[in-house]
């Protein structure tokens, strides 16, 4: 599946595109081969909807809904928003020779 919790996805109604949802969750449904998707209709205020599909329309191919033609289209990630990496430990300042633990009790009591 290439669809997975935390995309965005463009909702197409009829060939038409109608709202965008951000997937929050995808688990497996009763049925064999068929997902619960759930989705954050982003519109104001948002919507939860809960679909089951199979994983090929949540994938982006086109399925009924309510005898109406839908389809759900994965949006890349906008470029400049990858999760950063972490930053290496800093090394102590000074010329000490490792951490150095300050007891915060210690310094009340010297006030």
């Amino acid at each position: 599946m290439i669809t997975k919790p935390g995309d965005v996805v463009l909702i197409h109604r009829q060939g038409e595109p109608v709202a965008y949802a951000r997937v929050e969750q995808i688990i497996a449904d009763v049925k064999p081969q068929w997902w619960q998707i759930e989705l954050k209709l982003l519109v104001v205020p948002d919507q939860p909807a809960t679909w089951i599909l199979k994983e090929e329309y949540i994938d982006g191919e086109e399925f009924s809904m309510g005898g109406e033609k839908m389809r759900l289209e994965r949006l890349p990630e906008p470029k400049g928003f990858a999760e950063p990496e972490p930053e290496p430990p800093k090394k102590p300042q000074g010329g000490g020779n490792g951490d150095k633990v300050v007891s915060l009790a210690s310094r009340r009591e010297e006030r």
